[in-house]
């Protein structure tokens, strides 16, 4: 085989035969990868130059088994099949069509064979033949597949002898099942590789180039601006789904009433304070004593209170008028469930008194872990001062962005879906996690998002964000253990002989 893959790599005036993606594809060793991809990539083209390196190898050769929806998509990648077994030199069959008998049924498949005794098999149709066969199975366009959980709980079982599973596909909506396949890949579900390309994100790795060098004088467009602005056109409304990426359709709520007050619990405290514009205008040493005084008041016997043998970590959306700044602590019990102690929520609380509750806060929390804060616009200072306090690794400066809410989102609600997160019995918060919507195929709080809270003001989701950077504090912040050894007489002596 790795001669085979030499033949990848272009002469140096020459450009690569893959793109930056396919490679990435072709070089995943995972045992299960799905692509949520862009329409006309070359994703299936590449995924053709590995079953041919699969069934061909000189070592550990296995069959290809490929499932596609239609027949024409199965001839097509079976000819491009036997296009890569001839650019590689494989000693192969030409393709050939055979028929299956199944429980009666006559299903049709194309077959290369290879001098290594393995093959090539392609089958057009839905096929419960792939049952009882061994290697690696190509599932390409899986979003579009009448039955893709019973798809994949037959391929998974190639698993167990040393088979692997590849899923492609373009998404088909939100509520699809291979939208809800990638959705517990990101939640941490399921042990998955994952990869994400975007026609954009193809474009970046050469694909304009690509087409330019096959078409020639053929292509219109001089500019890859002109392309692309002429694809998107002929995709019009359809743009988003099928090279954005982003599953169609989802405007619903993230999470349920029911899912959200299934983790609630009574006598969980969320901690106000408001203060008033004359506040601000005050010396500083009495902002600062009257928010020493509120936090002795407030803060100091729930912190008391908290279970000094527990890892604990918060997460804070920052604001400062107009909506909240929520500081959302979780204490991760010893079943790894993620408690909330308390919430701490200021409305026109001044920038340094803000930093001053912080620290209250952050300095007593026992075995202080991990920090996610909303570092964008006026919150980057408190993020900032933050980092500097308490250290790099324990302290996130998170930018919050589609791509942060992408990733970070399914494993939240993971949590919330398994009981793992339990959350104080509040309205103001209840309103607040119900703000979370998809929107362009990723869920979040809408800018536009408002909803009154029981003390008649706006609120736009603020406990719901603190919330999320809490559960990322704890799920994929890695806390920087620091160990000191006492370097004792020796350090005493060392310092003698310096005189």
């Amino acid at each position: 085989m790795s001669e085979a893959l030499a033949l990848l790599d272009a002469p140096a005036d020459a450009p690569f035969v893959l793109l930056g993606y396919q490679k990435s594809w072709i070089s995943d060793q995972a045992d299960v990868a799905v692509w949520e991809k862009s329409r006309r990539i070359g994703a299936s083209w590449c995924d053709a130059c590995d079953a041919v390196l699969t069934a061909a190898a000189a070592d550990n050769a296995m069959d290809a088994l490929y499932i596609g929806y239609s027949e024409d998509m199965t001839r097509e990648y079976i000819d491009d099949c036997a296009m890569w077994a001839q650019a590689f030199n494989s000693a192969a069959s030409g393709m050939d069509e055979c028929i299956y008998e199944d429980e009666g049924q006559a299903i049709k498949a194309f077959r290369i064979d290879f001098a290594s005794g393995k093959k090539i098999l392609a089958l057009s149709s839905r096929p419960r033949s792939i049952r009882g066969k061994q290697g690696k199975v190509t599932i390409d366009e899986a979003a579009f597949h009448d039955d893709l959980p019973g798809l994949m709980k037959a391929a998974l079982a190639m698993l167990i002898w040393g088979g692997k599973v590849r899923l492609l596909s373009s998404h088909n909506g939100d509520a699809n099942p291979f939208n809800e396949l990638v959705n517990d890949i990101r939640a941490n579900k399921l042990p998955y590789s994952l990869h994400r390309t975007t026609f954009d994100d193809a474009l970046n790795d050469g694909l304009y180039e690509r087409v330019a060098l096959i078409q020639g004088e053929r292509l219109k467009e001089q500019t890859q601006a002109e392309w692309r602005a002429k694809i998107y056109a002929q995709y019009g409304e359809n743009a988003a789904e099928e090279l954005d990426v982003i599953p169609s359709a989802g405007s619903g709520r993230y999470l349920t009433r029911m899912m959200i007050e299934a983790c609630m619990q009574p006598d969980i405290p969320v901690i106000r304070l408001t203060q008033t514009d004359a506040f601000t205008l005050l010396p500083q040493h009495i902002r600062e004593a009257e928010t020493r005084d509120w936090c002795d008041a407030f803060l100091r016997p729930v912190l008391e209170k908290l279970d000094a043998n527990l890892d604990h970590f918060f997460g804070e959306d920052f604001a400062r008028n107009g909506d909240l700044s929520c500081t959302w602590v979780l204490a991760q019990s010893r079943t790894l469930d993620l408690v909330t102690p308390f919430i701490v929520e200021l409305r026109n609380v001044p920038f340094e008194q803000q930093k001053q509750i912080l620290f209250y806060l952050a300095d007593r929390l026992p075995r202080f872990r991990a920090g996610a804060m909303d570092a964008r616009g006026n919150g980057q200072y408190l993020a900032e001062v933050a980092m500097q306090k308490y250290g790099a690794g324990r302290i996130a400066q998170v930018m919050l962005s589609q791509e942060w809410y992408r990733q970070n989102m399914p494993p939240f609600k993971a949590a919330i879906e398994d009981g793992k997160l339990v959350l104080p019995s509040d309205a103001d918060v209840l309103a607040d996690l119900r703000c979370i919507v998809m929107e362009k195929g990723v869920a979040k709080v809408p800018d536009n998002a408002r909803v009154k809270g029981s003390d008649g003001r706006d609120r736009h989701g603020d406990a719901a964000v603190a919330l999320v950077l809490a559960t990322f504090a704890v799920l994929s912040m890695q806390p920087v253990t620091m160990e000191f050894q006492s370097l004792g007489s020796r350090r005493v002596a060392t310092r003698m002989s310096d005189y």
